[in-house]
């Protein structure tokens, strides 16, 4: 009788099994477009026989069934980690492929809209000039010619004070999502850390807080690191972002303008003070895009170009200004200045045209006569070594190349990160066609249970109720 009884908890132990496997796969076919999801799996294991004493020494005895030890989160450490790493560094080239792209369109080069476009109808304005000293009208087409050529040039160093503004205000923003991010992954530790000291399932809380993780590297890079009380720190630099239940907070300070020179730094609000050393991230991509101008040109790339642009509007004006000072002004004036460079702004915004008219252009030699040697002059500045055009054919370039280099940076990021992902769901990941075999196979066991669970009832049912009625009238 006690093994009869026995074999009615074995199966009983059996149908409990099946149906948390149903339950546990049917959340994973509910969860398989959900992003973020781990899959989960039931894990199980078959319960030994018991001797009891006046069972010792019998035959070999079947098991007691099975037990349902806990729902597995079939997530890898060593699949995850790589994609936070591989998270960060495609976060940290897409940030700075996007503003060098933004900044190689902005630049119009090779087109009509570009500065390269303007130089030449510049200096071809003074070749026609030279050929027609006395036109009036080849003197107000130089003068067009200089005023369109200043406006071009402030109006592109202006387009990268706004660039460089918007990617730190962008930055600013992304530091505030960075502090939440941190805020939400240090209040998850606590409730884990809770949740399985009680013994409870935490692996929805454990999916939020991977998702939390990785959000960190985008923006800033940094590891994780897994604490035996289910707890993790996320670190940046090697410095706690989060600490258990603690979370630090990050701020973005140093240069607010381009024009301050200044670098933008990422900095610690509490504890240890200092800069915050970035590995990645879209933060760490735009603060490297945002550091200041060097003098080998290594330095970011928004201030390398308002540099450039500067070096080109004082070139062209010092060049010219040069030429156009040895001739004299049908008014009779010598050594006049045709472009001004007005203080306190950079260069390139500054500039301007002198003269107003024809009788501020330098078209006659010292004894008054009309003489197209200095228009002449005037117009094959455009060439050579140390011309404006060259200055700024070179930045062009340069421009270029690192625009592609980034893009290629970008996109072997991004594949790197695509397969690691698909890595990282080759094991987590909900698929269909294995969880309809799992629901299957827990179907077919919770019936086979439930025939023995049946059986052994009708068995029972016969000992009891009708074990001794045989012959009776």
């Amino acid at each position: 009788m006690v093994s009869t009884f026995g074999a009615l908890a074995t199966a009983y132990s059996g149908l409990a099994a099946a149906r948390a496997g149903i339950d546990v796969t049917g959340q994973n076919i509910a969860n398989a477009g959900t992003a973020g999801y781990t899959r989960q799996r039931v894990t199980q294991n078959s319960i030994p026989a018991t001797q009891t004493g006046f069972m010792r020494g019998t035959a070999a005895l079947a098991g007691q069934g099975v037990s349902v030890d806990g729902i597995a989160r079939l997530a890898s450490l060593t699949l995850d980690v790589g994609v936070r790493v591989a998270a960060g560094s495609s976060a940290y080239a897409d940030a700075r492929a996007t503003a060098l792209s933004a900044l190689e369109t902005g630049l119009h080069e090779p087109g009509k809209d570009g500065l390269s476009a303007k130089l030449d109808a510049f200096w071809s304005s003074w070749s026609e000039l030279a050929s027609h000293p006395d036109d009036p009208g080849a003197a107000s087409a130089v003068l067009g010619a200089a005023g369109t050529v200043a406006s071009a040039l402030a109006a592109g160093s202006k387009a990268v004070d706004a660039q460089w503004s918007s990617v730190r205000g962008t930055a600013a923003g992304q530091v505030t999502q960075l502090n939440d991010a941190a805020k939400q992954v240090a209040d998850l530790n606590g409730r884990i850390r809770t949740t399985l000291a009680s013994g409870g399932n935490a692996n929805e809380l454990l999916d939020q807080r991977d998702q939390l993780t990785e959000q960190i590297a985008t923006l800033a890079g940094g590891t994780t690191r897994t604490n035996a009380d289910g707890t993790v720190d996320v670190l940046l630099g090697g410095n706690p972002l989060v600490q258990g239940t603690d979370a630090r907070a990050v701020a973005l300070g140093g240069g607010e303008r381009l024009a301050d020179g200044a670098a933008v730094t990422l900095t610690w609000t509490s504890g240890t003070a200092g800069a915050v050393s970035l590995s990645g991230g879209s933060i760490g991509g735009a603060l490297a895009v945002l550091a200041p101008a060097n003098g080998d040109g290594t330095g970011g790339a928004l201030a390398q170009a308002a540099a450039s642009y500067d070096a080109v509007a004082t070139q062209l004006a010092t060049t010219v200004n040069a030429v156009h000072a040895t001739g004299t002004t049908p008014a009779g004036t010598t050594g006049t200045a045709f472009f001004a460079l007005a203080a306190g702004v950079p260069a390139a915004q500054g500039l301007s045209v002198v003269p107003t008219d024809g009788s501020g252009l330098a078209t006659r030699n010292a004894a008054g006569q009309l003489d197209d040697s200095f228009a002449d002059a005037l117009s094959r500045l455009g060439t050579g070594p140390g011309a404006a055009d060259t200055t700024w054919a070179t930045f062009v370039a340069g421009v270029g190349t690192a625009s592609r280099s980034a893009a290629t940076e970008s996109t072997l990021t991004g594949l790197a990160l695509t397969n690691a992902r698909t890595q990282q769901q080759s094991s987590a990941g909900v698929d269909l066609d294995e969880e309809n075999v799992n629901l299957l196979s827990y179907q077919h066991a919770y019936q086979g249970a439930a025939r023995v669970l049946t059986a052994v009832d009708e068995m029972l049912d016969t000992i009891i109720n009708r074990v001794g009625l045989v012959g009776r009238g």
